[in-house]
């Protein structure tokens, strides 16, 4: 997490530039899953990112905000609030984890926020959604592609820029 504390008018910008980065990467790629209505997509990379940089709060809003913001886009709008919560989560969780300065911490962070999400997708679409869990477990090896390949992009992402941005950004 950062040291220190920025302005919350740096705060909120960095979180609505994020979101829509979110959104970008979201929208950019896709894979339809027929058996749930859901897609795949690499939208994660850039949460994992965001979240390891600017901890808890931006990487909740991004990872929520975005996300959804993605599935508007892109015609799932039925997903949009489940995803808000879900990959909010993400966000906050895998922020919240990391300490903003060892490769442990952020490995810790990217594999609790993957938890989340997987968990939270197949939760949500077998209970909540009313898919069942049979359609919904059609998801999961899916949804393990976006976090190890959030992990892959994310994890060396945010230690560079860690290193190269302005100080009251991180």
């Amino acid at each position: 997490m950062p040291s220190k504390e920025r302005s919350l008018v740096v705060t909120l910008s960095i979180s609505a530039v994020f979101s829509a980065l979110v959104a970008i990467s979201t929208s950019i790629f896709q894979i339809p899953i027929p058996a749930t209505g859901g897609y795949i997509n690499v939208g994660d990379a850039m949460i994992f990112t965001t979240a390891l940089l600017f901890g808890p709060l931006v990487g909740g809003a991004a990872g929520g905000i975005g996300s959804a913001i993605g599935d508007l886009i892109l015609g799932y709008a039925s997903f949009a609030p489940y995803t808000f919560v879900v990959k909010g989560l993400e966000g906050l969780i895998a922020g919240y984890v990391s300490d903003g300065e060892t490769l442990t911490r952020d490995i810790l962070a990217w594999a609790t926020g993957s938890v989340v999400m997987v968990s939270g997708y197949f939760l949500m679409e077998a209970y909540i959604m009313g898919i069942g869990p049979v359609s919904a477990f059609v998801e999961v090896p899916g949804n393990i592609f976006q976090v190890v390949f959030g992990g892959i992009i994310g994890l060396p992402l945010s230690r560079v820029l860690r290193k190269n941005l302005p100080s009251f950004l991180t």
